[in-house]
């Protein structure tokens, strides 16, 4: 057996247990944390107890963000400064908030990406461009958030929300659809068997893809339905992701929405841009998580975060949660009207951003 061939039976073995190592990764991170994290001395059960309902609310979070494709922490974060206070008597510094739903963010967007994989709605190639130029935008408005007073990250917060708000009613989600192929003429093939189907050997999942000379590209997913699409309109993604990476660094939020916009407005059916973005989303919070855990030092002046500070009787909840309303989001996206939550989502995030401008502004 080849060594192409061993790594290609593991990567359809990964997938085809996806769920098993999704779930078993914030087990281990939950054991990592208990003995490992820095904790207060006197921390004991009711330590790790006192943050138990957080779960809830982060597993509804997960399941709405990651049906409609967009960041954790744009949900998470306007939770943690508003209703956190309120149900648990304390608030958060705003360098916290952020990397409490960069982390959640984290392991509930790479829960839901491998999902997506699954069902063969992750273009790679695009993917990676994405995220290697997303990259130095990211860890910039990381580095940015250690100085920047909190004001002023309330006013960009609310302004990031107000263009997501407005981005996500003229977005159409419903363009794009699949044209499905019928189950009794078609069958996917993932391995170069006889399916009439394109196909790719080095492609991670079950579904084919073809690109055609001229750049267009014709994807099947799991269920056999086909897309066909062109990657151009780079330009335009590489601006909306490079001003959605600063925001990303610095509120956790911001290269979902206005990368998810960016792909439709680029052709890209709406199913793939979801499933690609997710992975654009995850692997940036990954990275804006670890700058807010690690670079408060390597900014003059900046706020000195280090693993102590990080709330990990918090974390130790949201983290299942998200990765569990990553797993139900492709199943919710299939049986609800995304058009409704998208503009239950915009509505909230006007709501939100009113709030946070008043924040600003010393209103309250």
């Amino acid at each position: 057996m080849t060594t192409s061939s061993s790594a290609d039976n593991i990567q359809k073995a990964f997938l085809k247990y996806q769920h098993v190592f999704v779930f078993l990764a914030p087990l281990l991170f939950i054991v990592s944390v208990y003995f490992l994290a820095p904790t207060p001395a006197d921390a004991g059960a009711g330590y790790w107890l006192e943050s138990w309902w957080l779960c809830v609310f982060f597993l509804l979070g997960a399941t709405i963000v990651n049906t409609v494709g967009i960041s954790g922490s744009a949900l998470f974060v306007p939770f943690l400064i508003f209703i956190f206070p309120l149900l648990a008597g304390e608030t958060l510094d705003s360098q916290t908030l952020v990397k409490i739903g960069l982390i959640s963010e984290s392991f509930g967007l790479s829960s839901s990406s491998l999902a997506f994989i699954q069902y063969g709605l992750v273009d790679r190639k695009l993917a990676l461009s994405l995220v290697l130029g997303a990259i130095p935008f990211v860890v910039a408005g990381a580095l940015l958030s250690f100085v920047i007073p909190a004001p002023i990250f309330h006013a960009l917060l609310g302004i990031a929300l107000i263009v997501a708000s407005y981005l996500l009613f003229n977005a159409d989600l419903g363009h794009g659809e699949p044209d499905a192929a019928g189950d009794e003429e078609t069958e996917v093939s993932a391995d170069g068997g006889e399916s009439e189907l394109p196909d790719d050997n080095d492609k991670l999942g079950p579904a084919g893809v073809e690109t055609a000379e001229d750049g267009t590209v014709t994807r099947v997913d799991r269920d056999g339905d086909d897309y066909t699409y062109s990657r151009g309109g780079w330009l335009e993604r590489f601006g909306n992701y490079s001003i959605g990476g600063v925001f990303q660094g610095l509120a956790g939020f911001g290269v979902g929405e206005l990368g998810i916009i960016s792909m439709l407005r680029t052709n890209v059916p709406v199913r793939v841009a979801i499933g690609t973005n997710h992975i654009v989303v995850a692997l940036t919070a990954v990275l804006a998580s670890l700058v807010h855990v690690f670079g408060g030092g390597l900014v003059p002046g900046g706020h000195s975060l280090d693993l102590a500070s990080t709330p990990w009787n918090m974390v130790v909840w949201t983290v299942p949660a998200t990765v569990t309303g990553g797993q139900i989001a492709p199943y919710v996206s299939a049986a609800i009207d995304t058009e409704l939550i998208k503009k239950g989502v915009g509505v909230l995030f006007g709501v939100i951003a009113v709030a946070l401008f008043l924040m600003a502004s010393g209103a309250f």
